[in-house]
């Protein structure tokens, strides 16, 4: 009958197995880990670099984008790229990430606070439910 002998608890006394086919069961296995995979949420973050000097045309312009990004459901990371001796404006980095979370708090809530990392602060916002 072309099946197979499969052990299925060898701790039971005495051993428990199955006749079955070997090849099938792996099969139904290996689609159903693919099914669970393909329903499980891709999570996709979308990246938005400011500078400590930033005009004030082009901050609402980043907003505009993020708040695009965020109506979508995706995670938005903002980050402030300190090039140069710009690292001595580590405050107004930090104070225009806030502002830029308080532009896009009905849409979007902070996941993590600014915090510095190497040349850049970093904020990431996620979408309200």
């Amino acid at each position: 009958m072309e099946l197979d002998l499969v052990e299925i608890s060898p701790q039971a006394t005495p051993p428990v197995c199955k006749i079955m086919d070997y090849q099938k069961f792996l099969y139904e296995q290996r689609r159903k880990a693919k099914e669970i995979k393909a329903k499980s949420a891709k999570v996709v973050i979308k990246e938005i670099r400011l500078g400590p000097h930033t005009d004030d045309h082009d901050f609402q312009f980043k907003v505009n984008h993020a708040e695009k990004f965020l109506n979508d459901g995706f995670k938005v990371k903002v980050d402030v790229f300190f090039k140069g001796r710009t690292i001595v404006y580590k405050d107004q980095g930090e104070l225009m990430l806030l502002k830029f979370a308080t532009a896009l708090e009905d849409v979007g809530r902070v996941e993590s606070m600014p915090k510095l990392e190497g040349k850049r602060m970093i904020m990431i916002l996620v979408p309200k439910k």
